[in-house]
């Protein structure tokens, strides 16, 4: 009898996503994500976990960062879009955002959004401590 070699087959999904653990608006972002991730597609590198790319931790920080299985590099609103289209429930959306004038436009307000995010991420913590302390 012979014995064949057990095969193991390598975790690959059809999207990588880092984001900021750290910030409330993010983590809420990606909570929806993984929600509507009902097929697990999406690999989530949470990058406030140490350990988690440290060599480019910076600068996925500073903006969305999403990766293909093909290898592709996109930031910002398009890694948007590459999330919204590799989710069933999105597609529609995505198919709607990859236009370019909608993309195009989707990237002038994800880089608004980048300049009020610190005093939004304060905002936020703020009520979130508020609502904590009042549970008490």
């Amino acid at each position: 009898m012979a014995i064949r070699p057990t095969v193991v087959l390598a975790d690959v999904r059809p999207l990588t996503v880092w984001f900021d653990g750290d910030c409330p608006i993010c983590t809420a972002e990606i909570g929806l994500m993984r929600r509507l991730d009902r097929d697990s597609v999406i690999d989530f590198v949470d990058l406030s976990l140490p350990g988690n790319h440290a060599g480019e931790r910076e600068a996925r920080l500073a903006r969305l960062h999403a990766q293909t299985s093909g290898g592709a590099m996109v930031t910002g609103a398009e890694a948007f879009v590459s999330m919204w289209r590799v989710l069933p429930s999105l597609r529609p959306l995505a198919a709607l955002a990859s236009a370019p004038p909608i993309l195009w436009l989707l990237e002038r307000a994800y880089r608004l959004f980048l300049k009020v995010r610190p005093a939004l991420q304060t905002w936020v913590r703020w009520g979130l401590a508020r609502r904590m302390s009042s549970k008490r």
